[in-house]
Formats: structure tokens, C-alpha cells, sequence
């Protein structure tokens, strides 16, 4: 496998942005947060030279790139005063638009596709029940969250309908991204909208957060 060593040089720089965050120095982290981010849009695009499906591995390496721009809003809330709150729903509206495009480049070999759309509607129900008897939010940020939540549930029901139809390394190592992925979101909501926000839950959500987004951009030199 090739190039992996990026990932532990990601991980490496996403611990000093979280340390940084954790003492306060927002505007580095911001910055560090970009640099760690960069490194697995760099895994994914070196990646998708070797990879053996042009338009899947395209569609990804835009997903990462989305996922990377998500990742310097959602930290610029913190310097940027009163416009804090809609930077962060920005940030939330760009990380959906990179979830759509992983969806979009997984989707075609799908086998049952009804079937996962079934899924996750059921799934997204009851996860965001389970949710909302555990935080305080607005209507309107509950009804975003419900789309949010309800994206990355289907494309994991998608990724598990391809590994499960067709089992490889690529469909393995995607489906685990994506399901990391999705419990780093529910640890963000839950450490953001409920009744105490701790570090020990900060680290949580952005360690299983950056292991997914490598995974996702290991996967593609797999196809």
C-alpha cells in the first residue's frame, strides 16, 4: 500500500491542533486543523491515481476536499465573534455536500438500493430519537440534524450493501471510514448540544473523525 505513511503524520498534526484547541490557541489550531486535514486530501488524491474506477475515486477526492474545507470552518467559529454560529452551520452544510458526493460515488455499485434507503430511514429514526432525549437544541438545528444524520446513515447502509454484495479490501476499508465517520458525528453532537461539553469526548470525535476520513482516502487505491 502506498503512501500510507501520511497517515501517521495526519494523526500526528491533528494531536497538536487538538492540544492547541485544548489551551485555547485558536488560531493555530485553526491552521493545524487545515494542515491535518490537507494530509488525507493528499492520501486520497495520490491514491486515486492507482485506482481502478476514475469516477468513483474522483467523486472522493471531492468528498475529502469538502470534508477538508468543513474542517476549517467548523474551527473558525471560534474566532470569527458574532458570525461564530453561522460559520459552523456552514462548515455542518459543507460536510453534508462531501457526504452526498461519497454517496454518489459508491451508490452505482449498489446492489439494493431501495433496500438501504429502507434501512436508513429506519435507523435514522431511531438513532435520532435516541439522540434527542440527550441534548438541547433548537427546532431548527434538530431538523438539520435529522438530514445530516440521515445522509451518513444511508451511505453506510450503502457501503455495507457493497461489502456484504461484494466483498474486498475497498468495500471493507470504506465501510469502516464511514462507520467512523458516523460515530465521530453522534460524539459531536452529543459533546456540542448536550448538557456538558468535555475534552475527553473532543478527542474522541476528532480521533475517530480523522481515522475514518484516512480510511475513506486509503480505500481508493484498493478499487
Amino acid at each position: 500500500m502506498k503512501y500510507v505513511l501520511l497517515c501517521p503524520v495526519c494523526l500526528a498534526v491533528a494531536a497538536l491542533f487538538i492540544w492547541q484547541e485544548h489551551r485555547e490557541n485558536y488560531k493555530a489550531a485553526v491552521g493545524l486543523k487545515g494542515l491535518a486535514s490537507l494530509c488525507f486530501v493528499l492520501l486520497g488524491v495520490l491514491g486515486a491515481r492507482l485506482s481502478g474506477n476514475a469516477q468513483l475515486a474522483r467523486l472522493a477526492v471531492i468528498g475529502l476536499v469538502l470534508g477538508c474545507a468543513a474542517d476549517v470552518l467548523l474551527n473558525l467559529r471560534f474566532v470569527a465573534g458574532k458570525y461564530g454560529q453561522p460559520v459552523f452551520l456552514l462548515g455542518i452544510l459543507v460536510f453534508l455536500s462531501g457526504h452526498v458526493l461519497y454517496l454518489a460515488a459508491v451508490l452505482p455499485l449498489c446492489r439494493r438500493p431501495l433496500l438501504c434507503v429502507l434501512a436508513a430511514v429506519v435507523l435514522t429514526a431511531l438513532l435520532m430519537a435516541w439522540i434527542f432525549r440527550r441534548i438541547t437544541a433548537k427546532p431548527a438545528f434538530k431538523i438539520f440534524g435529522v438530514v445530516y444524520i440521515g445522509a451518513i446513515v444511508l451511505l453506510n447502509c450503502v457501503a455495507l450493501g457493497n461489502l456484504l454484495s461484494a466483498p474486498s479490501a475497498f468495500t471493507g476499508t470504506f465501510l469502516a471510514g464511514a462507520l467512523l465517520f458516523l460515530v465521530s458525528d453522534i460524539v459531536l453532537i452529543l459533546n456540542t448540544f448536550g448538557p456538558e461539553s468535555r475534552f475527553g469526548l473532543r478527542v474522541t470525535n476528532l480521533s475517530l473523525y480523522y481515522v475514518g476520513q484516512l480510511l475513506i482516502a486509503l480505500s481508493l487505491q484498493m478499487i
